[in-house]
């Protein structure tokens, strides 16, 4: 009987040993459970994103319905508008762009693949305004990032007046 309740008391504080010993190790020793979950087909966000419904409208309104071509201007290129523009470019734009707008802007050295933009050029300035407020949308792939997440629907077009604005200070 003896040697039972020592086996027990020895078995009892090996166990709290343990139990305490597992207890600080639980973060660096991890146990992989398998578990339903990771053993399905899966996704991850925004692997192959299913494309919108057919005839749905988003949120930005229809000019952001592709394949639809360019959308006309429907904000007036009045002295609020082109300010605003302005102020729009300063801080979005002519980082890359330049304060000129001729793409000589602070970052435009480090740019080693291309260049940005002359927006006082012929080529640019014969674009639509629709054609302008597309590139400001979906940016230039692998040239320039799209600024439809940064701007609002109006504001790029403010952007656009500003721009129409800067063939006439050549």
């Amino acid at each position: 009987m003896r040697l039972l309740k020592q086996l027990f008391w020895v078995f009892t504080v090996l166990g709290l040993l343990l139990a305490v010993t597992l207890l600080f190790t639980f973060d660096i020793i991890k146990i992989e459970w398998v578990g339903f979950m990771e053993i399905q087909p899966s996704y991850r966000p925004m692997d192959d994103p299913l494309p919108p419904p057919e005839g749905s409208i988003p949120i930005e309104g229809p000019v952001a319905i592709p394949g639809l071509g360019a959308p006309e201007n429907p904000t007036t290129a009045d002295d609020a508008s082109i300010t605003r523009g302005k102020e729009l470019y300063a801080i979005h734009c002519q980082m890359c762009h330049g304060q000129t707008a001729d793409g000589n802007g602070p970052i435009a050295p480090f740019l080693l693949n291309f260049k940005p933009a002359n927006l006082t050029s012929d080529v640019v300035q014969s674009k639509s305004d629709g054609s302008l407020f597309l590139t400001i949308t979906n940016g230039i792939e692998g040239k320039m990032p799209a600024l439809n997440e940064n701007l609002l629907v109006a504001e790029r077009w403010d952007v656009v007046n500003f721009l129409r604005t800067l063939k006439a200070s050549e």
